[in-house]
């Protein structure tokens, strides 16, 4: 049928699976005879296990989405995974999507992608409509792609920054719509900043005739980002989403899924894609889905968001403890902003050395962002780079609730949390100690002169 599993299966079940698929393929055939220069040769046991002997790769010279030939069982578990993965996307809330397939590539280069696929239909747009959010790769995916990302500034409602829906279209009026390629949005992202406004946004690209790409690197864990952009393609215009494998699918990172509600545009971006591909991502993904089933990855979904709730009363009870307060973003489902006022006022060096504090606890993915940080990527200055404002009101941490996140992570979290906070606000006492001494010293001398 195509469709992912209800129950998942075993894992003998699914490598005797893996197994029958790799026998179809020529280069595994007892009386195969090569002649050419790619034969699915493997010096390696080792590589040649690692890889169920599924060596030939997916796709064809011309199209990562053809079938080969001469590797029917690779070309079968290409077929398969993409099916599997569509029917896991309307699962978690985008019922109306047509096409998808698994790229492997990173979520930054599957945006090139799609924007190198728009560059044929638009050849005269020169320009990216991009609501600012401070992560490189997508900023770069437009520079690499060759286009001038037009940055809008978020506006601050709050505590939350949140799209400037009268900016986009000032900028698109004043640009011409025809000399735009696409607006590209963002759905997930780190509090303060909260997923753009995408019905708003779809609703303008649709008056305007203007593509709508969306960034949704981790945005298929939640619900509320997949209803966006259920709800953009509704009311409005959505091209294409794209999504990160490892981040949705806890499988290593090379992966992503490009999806979208027009079938002719989604084939034509995976025509694009020159040559052949590797079938790692695609085996990956297939192997963590049908081991899962839906039941397996829906209770995933139903644990994150339990998860993000505990994460959320957890931190504000600390943050109280501490004088500080859980930064107010209803909006953002996955992550959570705590404000370092007490660290921040004219120590940006508290701020910078709590990140280093934590990292050295073994706390990974806690961000501490700094007022006031200056960035420069490709020739484009970011003032308050990492805030997705050029002036948030104070320092703050960022904390997030991601696929797999259990409660002794957010346990253990909070607790070294804790720690951290108490030994930095001991040093900064000490050094106000210091400065009080020494300056009444100074001021005994000038006595004394």
């Amino acid at each position: 049928k195509g469709k992912c599993p209800e129950d998942g299966w075993d894992e003998s079940t699914i490598e005797l699976f893996l197994h029958e698929l790799a026998i179809m393929d020529s280069n595994n055939f007892l009386g195969n005879c090569g002649v050419g220069e790619r034969e699915g040769r493997v010096a390696s046991g080792l590589v040649a296990r690692r890889h169920y002997r599924l060596i030939h790769g997916i796709g064809r010279s011309g199209d990562i989405s053809a079938v080969q030939p001469k590797a029917a069982g690779s070309s079968l578990l290409n077929k398969l995974t993409n099916s599997v993965v569509l029917d896991i996307i309307k699962l978690a809330g985008v019922r109306t999507v047509t096409n998808c397939f698994v790229v492997p590539m990173a979520t930054g280069m599957s945006l090139t992608l799609c924007f190198l696929t728009l560059r044929h239909k638009r050849p005269k747009a020169k320009y990216i409509i991009w609501p600012r959010i401070d992560q490189k790769s997508c900023f770069k995916s437009m520079i690499t792609a060759g286009f001038e990302p037009v940055v809008i500034e978020n506006v601050l409602e709050g505590d939350e920054l949140r799209t400037d829906i009268e900016a986009v279209e000032a900028k698109i009026k004043a640009l011409g719509a025809e000399n735009i390629l696409c607006v590209h949005s963002t759905t997930s992202c780190f509090a303060p900043r909260v997923p753009d406004r995408l019905e708003e946004l779809a609703v303008i690209c649709a008056s305007y005739d203007i593509p709508h790409i969306v960034n949704n690197a981790y945005g298929v864990q939640s619900s509320k980002c997949m209803h966006l952009i259920q709800q953009g393609a509704r009311v409005g215009r959505i091209d294409a989403f794209v999504q990160s494998l490892d981040k949705n699918f806890m499988v290593p990172v090379g992966g992503a899924i490009i999806a979208g509600f027009s079938e002719s545009f989604i084939q034509e971006i995976s025509k694009m894609y020159p040559g052949r591909a590797s079938a790692s991502p695609s085996l990956d993904v297939l192997i963590t889905l049908l081991s899962l089933g839906t039941s397996g990855y829906k209770q995933l979904l139903k644990e994150r968001k339990e998860m993000f709730s505990y994460l959320s009363s957890e931190l504000k009870k600390l943050a109280d403890i501490h004088n500080e307060r859980l930064l107010d973003t209803p909006h953002n489902p996955i992550s959570l902003a705590m404000s370092l006022k007490n660290l921040d006022e004219n120590n940006d060096a508290a701020v910078t050395q709590l990140g280093s504090m934590l990292f050295t606890r073994q706390v990974s993915g806690a961000r501490v962002v700094p007022c006031g940080s200056v960035q420069t990527v490709n020739n484009y200055t970011f003032k308050g780079f990492m805030s997705h404002t050029n002036d948030y009101p104070c320092a703050y941490l960022n904390a997030a609730s991601a696929i797999g996140i259990k409660k002794q992570d957010v346990d253990t979290f909070l607790k070294r949390l804790d720690k951290c906070l108490k030994t930095s606000w001991k040093e900064r006492k000490k050094e106000e100690s210091v400065d009080e001494i020494s300056n009444s010293n100074t001021s005994s001398e000038q006595l004394e002169g």
